[in-house]
């Protein structure tokens, strides 16, 4: 004698409930997650000319503090909402924007250590996973012991699709033009606010990529670290 299946008559009901506490639950912890930044200074007391020519590369960080207003001021030139239309700091092409920013953070005031990436519509930081990198750091940059030395890093990375899907292969070479634009407007905003910064090309990019947890569409181009010289 074959038995009826009687199909369980709560789960239709309790299913979509729990999915829609699992959704809560979700957008309340991303919510928390989400730190604003100050806002960014639109003028300053240092000449552009001042900032290129003494502009260098520091290796020797002390552990002193970055403040979370020179934090805005560092992704702001990097990547920051500079115009109407979400015009932004740094040429690209066809407008496309393929960077994205994540900053390392190891020592800023009011910030706990973790990988956050930097939402320029907003200004703000989104948490992408917490914990110090800073050891990680250095193993992914071939042991150069100044990846783990400074206040912060900024991580430039590149979504190719973005740039392929309208300029074909040569969207990666635009891509990479992009990065160098970003990590050069870093490198003279450290300048101006009186901060070390280094722009490293040489890394592993597997390795960075799995440390910080990156989206699997995103490249990363370039390592940026900053922080208070060491004197």
């Amino acid at each position: 004698m074959s038995r009826k299946h009687t199909p369980e008559p709560s789960f239709a009901a309790v299913a979509p409930l729990a999915e829609k506490r699992r959704s809560r639950k979700r957008a309340g912890f991303f919510q928390k997650m989400e730190v604003s930044l100050p806002p960014a200074a639109l003028t300053s007391g240092v000449p552009l000319e001042t900032c290129l020519r003494k502009r260098r590369t520091n290796r020797a960080f002390s552990d002193a503090r970055l403040m979370q207003s020179e934090v805005s001021q560092l992704l702001w030139a990097a990547q920051g909402i500079s115009g109407l239309g979400g015009l932004r700091t740094c040429p690209s092409a066809g407008a496309l924007y393929p960077l994205e920013c994540y900053l390392v953070v190891a020592n800023v005031d009011g910030l706990r250590p973790g990988v956050y990436r930097y939402d320029p519509d907003r200004h703000l930081l989104v948490l992408t996973a917490a914990g110090g990198r800073n050891e990680k750091l250095i193993e992914c940059c071939l042991d150069q012991e100044c990846a783990g030395e400074g206040a912060v890093s900024i991580i430039v990375t590149g979504a190719y699709k973005k740039m392929t899907a309208k300029f074909g292969e040569r969207g990666i070479r635009l891509a990479h033009m992009e990065a160098g634009h970003a990590a050069q407007n870093v490198c003279l905003q450290a300048t101006a606010l009186g901060l070390g910064v280094i722009a490293m090309g040489v890394f592993d990019d597997a390795a960075l990529a799995a440390a910080l947890e990156l989206p699997e569409s995103h490249q990363p181009l370039y390592v940026i670290i900053a922080g208070r010289k060491f004197v």
